[in-house]
């Protein structure tokens, strides 16, 4: 019995051996392959890699409601009506999102005066201009998908559904600033302060920050705090300009 033991055991380990024998890492280790956009003179393109199918969608991103996805109707034209529900938690999605994103440049009531744009960087429109407050919403979320005029597009860093919060936040700055009084509740005209009336920090939208003392005279002097790229450029108040704390 014992001697069967050791004759399959020898057996075994031959075996093993005559298997390891047939595998050669070098062979698979450096067997032939093309690494990641590597050029091929075997395929008529000259590439490697073979493109998909014409129509191949990656799974996830199918997106068909165009609506929804590109802000354009069946015909191509930017959409009227939101393709979601408009409510409270959207609203103060947008606004959350506008802060992060938009109000650097478009300032924290969307008047085209953001912090940045106190600093010399090109202005941009106002929303509260005829032209804007009569576009589509379909307009303004293209706008932040593909990009308008110096503006980049927001596509990579904002979400679908974040950009038509963003649109609900503006079209209610928008009315913020053209609403009929009339309109109100009288619980809510009785928070209007009088036109004579100061008004307090809490209804300021803009200026968000204390006084900068590095602008003097904006917009007509726009100017960049010292310690910062550009701050002796064009549109810096002329002379040394005190260090920030």
């Amino acid at each position: 019995m014992i001697g069967s033991m050791r004759i399959l055991s020898t057996f075994a380990l031959t075996a093993a051996a005559l298997a390891l024998a047939g595998c050669s890492r070098l062979d698979m280790q450096d067997q032939p392959k093309y690494r990641p956009q590597r050029p091929s003179d075997f395929f008529a393109d000259g590439r490697s890699e073979r493109q998909p199918v014409e129509g191949t969608i990656a799974r996830g991103t199918l997106n068909e409601d165009t609506a929804f996805y590109e802000g354009k109707d069946a015909n191509g034209e930017d959409i009227k009506e939101f393709p979601l529900a408009v409510d409270k938690a959207v609203l103060r999605r947008g606004q959350q999102r506008f802060d992060v994103y938009c109000a650097p440049c478009h300032g924290r009531i969307g008047n085209g005066l953001g912090m940045i744009v106190r600093r010399g960087f090109k202005q941009p429109p106002s929303y509260h201009t005829d032209r804007l407050r009569e576009a589509p919403v379909g307009h303004l979320y293209d706008v932040i998908t593909n990009g308008y005029g110096a503006m980049l597009n927001y596509a990579s860093q904002v979400q679908p559904r974040d950009r038509w919060a963003i649109v609900a936040y503006i079209r209610a700055l928008q009315y913020s600033e053209h609403a009929n009084i009339d309109e109100l509740s009288p619980a809510s005209r009785r928070r209007i302060p009088d036109a004579n009336q100061a008004p307090s920090k809490a209804m300021t939208n803009e200026p968000l920050a204390p006084p900068d003392a590095d602008v003097t005279d904006f917009p007509n002097q726009p100017a960049t705090p010292s310690g910062v790229p550009g701050a002796l450029g064009a549109g810096a108040r002329p002379g040394k300009q005190p260090e920030r704390k």
